[in-house]
Formats: structure tokens, sequence, C-alpha cells
């Protein structure tokens, strides 16, 4: 018959080993994430330089000139001018 102590060590190791499985996914899953934010931020910035570019006069000025920037309205328009701080990645091994 096994003992109480070792039934409670291989719970803790199963337990420990799902910890650090969970770790590695949240790991994944975080760098998955930044590239995701990233693509969408490139995607909102060719959309208002688009938004830019279509409501400028046709006959502003030749096509050497450098586009008017992005207006502070714009900006506010975007999803990504958010005041929240990035989510920094749960790196395995970190207690709590």
């Amino acid at each position: 018959m096994p003992s109480v102590v070792g039934l409670l060590e291989q719970h803790e190791l199963a337990a420990r080993r799902r910890v650090d499985e969970l770790r590695e996914e949240a790991d994944r899953i975080q760098v998955e994430l930044a590239a995701a934010e990233q693509e969408w931020q490139e995607w909102t910035i060719a959309r208002q330089r688009v938004g830019v570019l279509l409501s400028a006069p046709a006959d502003a000025g030749s096509a050497d000139e450098a586009p008017a920037p992005v207006t502070a309205a714009a900006k506010q328009k975007s999803p990504l001018t958010c005041q929240a701080e990035p989510v920094k990645a749960i790196k395995a091994g970190r207690s709590f």
C-alpha cells in the first residue's frame, strides 16, 4: 500500500507539470499576441495614411511633397491609442 506522503508527492508532481505546461503555452500565446498586435498596428497606420492621401485635394501639390502628418483627430479614432500598458510575458519559473 502506498504511503500518504508518496501519494501527495505524486499529485504535487502532476500539478507542477501542469503548471509548467501552461506557462509554456502562455509564453507561446504571448508571442502570437505580440505579432498579431504588430500586424493590427501596421494595418491601422496604412488605413490612416490612405485616409490622409484621399482627403487631400488633387491639386494640392506635386508628388515630391510629403503628405500631411496624421492629425490628432485621426489618432483619437485609432484603436491603438489606448493608455493601457502592454502585457508582459509570464516567464517560466517565476513564483507568484
